[in-house]
């Protein structure tokens, strides 16, 4: 297991995405999955630079990445001392609408919800704690 603390900025987005790149490196990642989990730990990220501090200007703004590995996958957490948010709790987009008949906002995690095998959120400790889990796509597959 590995955690790491970064300014939650959206320019450090980078730097989240090749830690979580290293840390899973020659683990038996391959591209597409690897590719998979970008997309879900930008969005992660870009709303906790985005979001999780705006009502709090004088708060030091970071997130806590931990990247745990085992045999079947990988758990990435996310931690946040922002604003309690759940977006979990957002309906879903309709997704069988045309893009200019649906709500604005909502798409990016349900893209997260619909990519990994496990989101969870919960507040504990005055924290924003988000999981995502992904199970290691079996070879030949």
């Amino acid at each position: 297991m590995v955690k790491a603390r970064f300014d939650a900025e959206i320019p450090n987005l980078p730097q989240v995405v090749d830690y979580v790149n290293e840390s899973l490196a020659g683990d038996g990642w391959d591209q597409e999955a690897m590719a998979v989990m970008d997309v879900a730990v930008e969005e992660i990220f870009v709303n906790i630079a985005s979001y999780a501090y705006a009502q709090l200007p004088d708060a030091e703004k970071f997130a806590d990445i931990t990247v745990d590995t085992d045999n079947e996958g990988v758990t990435i957490v996310f931690e946040d001392a922002g604003v309690e948010y759940n977006p979990l709790l957002r309906e879903d987009p309709d997704v069988t609408l045309p893009a200019k008949d649906r709500s604005i906002g909502g798409l990016g995690i349900y893209m997260v919800k619909m990519s990994m095998d496990k989101v969870e959120y919960e507040r504990k400790d005055g924290r924003n704690v988000f999981t995502l889990r992904k199970i290691k796509p079996a070879f030949g597959n």
